[in-house]
């Protein structure tokens, strides 16, 4: 199994973990954090590995512990302080990793709580774990690009120089982002001001400002969009149609029908709903296989992009969003969700679709 696939192992057992972890930091130790350091490919029950209450006796305070310590030949690695599920990880709970950072060869300290992992290092001054970290992992959003970042702290690719390399990097671009992010929402007056006086010859009073202010966040989104809406235009044009006609099957019809608008606009939260069902049915199918489907009524996910194997419905275009399901027979129920994440709570149902389209196919003889 590979390193994402074990991590979306993980992520799947959230919803049935939630209530019983919440506020509770034993439990959420038992049930994330060690199954994640076992993911990373260390022994939790090797004390050669991983040293559990890990004690670094730190000036005047004497026995301290942090909750882990990853080992590599006798000497800790990285260190990780845990809180329990629910808990806002702010800089405060980061104290005793501060303190055993500078008294310890460790180069890397973790702040989690189970599902959030704050990975830190000394980017900013030497055997001073630095106030933000360098790199975020949450489990309810597992992104591509932060896993072959986190892969690099499993236990076959670890690689100290390498990490501490890019650590510096990783650590800006995400400020960067975080900034970027921030003035999409309230961008601020030299952010404006900058944009404003590429087009605009008159004098910058403040009613001026105050509308550009309102054109410059909508120009920011209405970017955003586009670009996701090529990005999704050339991949379905990468995908060559299949041939079924209007009279073979109606619901490919009345799809196609729905289908022709120039107008529709794929949302983020479609976006995210898609990588939700791919991400839960990669443990039954392969993940290429689950296509989505965009329509002016809905966004449909489908099993190789053929309407007669419908898998769910994403109704996203209103404030309550709605997952449709459908049964045995292709009957849609509509449920009402309130985020996203919901989705989760539906796994066992979405790989229950799945099922007989691939039971149909494993009774298809295939040409030789």
């Amino acid at each position: 199994m590979d390193f994402i696939d074990r991590l979306h192992e993980l992520a799947a057992q959230l919803p049935k973990l939630t209530d019983a972890i919440s506020g509770n930091e034993e439990a959420t130790k038992n049930a994330l954090v060690m199954p994640f350091m076992n993911a990373l490919g260390y022994n939790v029950f090797n004390p050669t590995e991983v040293v559990p209450e890990f004690t670094a006796d730190v000036g005047t305070k004497k026995g301290e512990k942090v909750d882990y310590a990853v080992m590599k030949d006798g000497k800790p690695i990285i260190l990780i302080e845990c809180k329990s599920y629910g808990t806002d990880l702010a800089v405060a709970h980061a104290s005793q990793l501060y303190r055993y950072f500078s008294v310890t060869e460790a180069r890397f300290g973790v702040l989690t709580n189970g599902v959030v992992y704050n990975f830190f290092s000394d980017v900013d001054a030497p055997n001073k774990m630095d106030q933000k970290p360098f790199l975020v992992f949450d489990l309810r959003d597992i992104s591509e690009s932060v896993v072959a970042e986190l892969k690099k702290f499993t236990k076959t690719s670890f690689d100290i120089d390498n990490i501490v390399s890019t650590a510096s990097e990783l650590k800006y671009t995400r400020e960067i982002k975080r900034l970027i992010s921030v003035q999409m929402t309230e961008p601020d007056d030299a952010f404006v001001r900058y944009f404003a006086a590429q087009v605009y010859p008159g004098r910058m009073v403040q009613t001026v400002r105050e509308q550009f202010a309102n054109i410059v966040r909508q120009a920011l989104k209405q970017f955003v969009n586009d670009q996701i809406n090529e990005r999704l235009k050339s991949a379905l044009a990468s995908v060559e149609p299949a041939a079924i006609s209007p009279e073979a099957d109606p619901q490919a019809a009345s799809e196609e029908e729905d289908r022709d608008d120039r107008k529709i606009v794929t949302s983020q939260d479609e976006i995210d709903g898609y990588f939700v069902v791919k991400s839960i049915l990669r443990e039954v199918v392969d993940p290429k296989r689950v296509k989505m489907r965009d329509t002016k009524s809905y966004c449909g996910i489908l099993l190789d992009d053929n309407s007669r194997r419908p898998i769910c419905r994403l109704h996203f275009n209103r404030s309550q969003k709605y997952l449709g399901m459908f049964d045995s027979s292709k009957n849609e129920t509509r449920i009402p969700i309130k985020s996203v994440d919901d989705i989760y709570q539906y796994a066992e149902q979405l790989k229950a679709v799945v099922g007989p389209y691939l039971e149909d196919q494993s009774g298809v003889a295939h040409p030789s």
